[in-house]
């Protein structure tokens, strides 16, 4: 006897709706929770909830199932479908709980990292020659542009560019002789 007449005749053959929901998780169960794990991101516990709460759907609506194979599966495809999108709905309308902070574990920033971050990159810019310690401290130092570290050093531009873009790299070189950047 093909499958299909099999399945045909044990569900319309059954008259608990219990019985239903045993027979569906026997032929439909595996498959239904390899294709749940793919709409979780291979999530296994809630795909696996996902599952049970499908088969509680199909219980509680028993009497107006259809008791054809494939009407039964692409039923239980879309009850879960529409599961999956709901949890989805649901995690992204909450904020994800946690466990509030130790107050003794809590770092509290003092500063002192960068205070001696301040320090080193002081001294390294010592090391520069003059020309390019004075572009670096007009443009990074004192937030000023390109054309305006221009007018007041009273050099091209161009000029001023390309001592940066040397300064920095010079910058770069003696910090890492120091160990201190990448």
């Amino acid at each position: 006897m093909p499958v299909r007449r099999q399945l045909d005749s044990r569900f319309e053959s059954t008259d608990t709706d219990v019985v239903l929901v045993e027979g569906l998780y026997r032929e439909f169960g595996v498959p239904l929770l390899r294709h749940v794990r793919k709409a979780t991101g291979n999530d296994l516990q809630w795909a696996e909830d996902v599952v049970q709460e499908t088969l509680v759907r199909a219980w509680r609506n028993a009497g107006r199932l259809h008791r054809e194979p494939g009407l039964l599966w692409a039923w239980l495809l879309t009850v879960a479908r529409r599961i999956v999108i709901d949890g989805r709905r649901r995690r992204g309308a909450r904020p994800q709980e946690v466990e509030p902070p130790d107050a003794n574990a809590v770092p509290v920033p003092d500063g002192s990292d960068r205070a001696i971050e301040a320090m080193i990159v002081a001294d390294a810019l010592r090391e520069l020659s003059p020309e390019h310690r004075e572009v670096i401290e007009h443009t990074y130092l004192r937030d000023r542009t390109i054309n305006e570290a221009a007018e007041i050093l009273g050099i091209p531009p161009g000029t001023v560019k390309s001592r940066l873009y040397y300064g920095i790299r010079a910058l770069r070189k003696v910090l890492k002789e120091r160990g201190v950047a990448s």
